[in-house]
């Protein structure tokens, strides 16, 4: 037999086989379609059929969403809150607006500031808590409270019951609404348990402290706070729990539809429309 030609040692008839083994391969990979960054990305999460947007309850309920602004205790826009829209289980939402309907008749309106959190917020929270030097919003928001303190004191934690989707912050709004300035960042701040013509202007009424407090005086029961805004307080509780909301204690502002259709449930869609899409 005549011997094989070689090319650096390799025989001619293998080289062949190899080259045209690339070729096919090389044309397999041109003929496949590229995959954008967005394809190759994990799908954002949605909101499961149960949630709805506030708006679409009730759009005569006041929304001032203050953590995609940077008039937080952070000082900047919280992680997933793409755009200042409320949503909620329909459940709670409903109860909302029958709340909102006996408001109205006496020339009151609930005004929302927070409404289902994702936990990629609730995140965000603990991060800038284990950031000790970070002091930007103390002034305003926990003047009187030492930072490496916020655990233990439960101003914050790692899960939030907002995360499940029937918690929402609120307040009453006298009628007709008066506007409110936006927050113009490194303002000079003053403390939330200010008089309140002295801390940040807010159009509700005067509940002795301001949204988001990290105080004392922020209990709801807290015996300082007297007269008016205690009355305030108890107005917005007893309306609230006429239509099936229970209050957080510790926050006059925060209050949790029961029962919840997801007790158990932390979800993490981002405050947006889109994932309640048109439900």
């Amino acid at each position: 037999m005549r011997a094989a030609q070689l090319i650096d040692g390799v025989p001619m008839t293998g080289m062949r086989t190899a080259l045209r083994a690339l070729a096919v391969t090389a044309a397999a990979l041109l003929a496949a379609p590229a995959l954008s960054p967005a394809a190759q990305a994990r799908p954002e999460p949605r909101a499961p059929e149960g949630f709805v947007t506030l708006r679409s309850v009730d759009p005569t309920i006041i929304q001032e969403m203050r953590y995609t602004t940077a008039h937080t205790f952070m000082g900047e826009r919280v992680d997933g809150y793409r755009q200042p829209v409320c949503i909620l289980t329909r459940p709670a939402a409903r109860a909302l607006h029958l709340a909102q309907k006996r408001l109205l008749r006496q020339g009151y309106s609930l005004k929302v500031y927070d409404c289902y959190r994702p936990q990629r917020a609730v995140d965000h929270f603990v991060r800038w808590a284990k950031d000790l030097d970070d002091q930007t919003m103390k002034g305003e928001f926990y003047p009187l409270v030492v930072k490496d303190r916020l655990f233990e004191d439960g101003y914050i934690a790692e899960k939030s019951g907002h995360s499940r989707g029937s918690t929402v912050d609120l307040t009453l709004v006298r009628l007709p609404a008066l506007p409110t300035r936006p927050y113009r960042p490194g303002e000079r701040l003053t403390p939330c348990f200010a008089p309140k013509d002295e801390r940040f202007p807010d159009n509700s009424v005067d509940m002795g402290t301001g949204y988001d407090c990290f105080d004392t005086l922020s209990h709801t029961d807290d015996p300082r706070i007297t007269g008016a805004q205690r009355s305030n307080r108890q107005f917005l509780k007893r309306t609230l729990t006429e239509v099936g909301f229970v209050n957080l204690p510790e926050e006059w502002w925060h209050f949790t539809y029961k029962p919840e259709p997801f007790p158990d449930t932390y979800f993490d869609f981002p405050v947006d429309r889109r994932p309640v899409g048109r439900r």
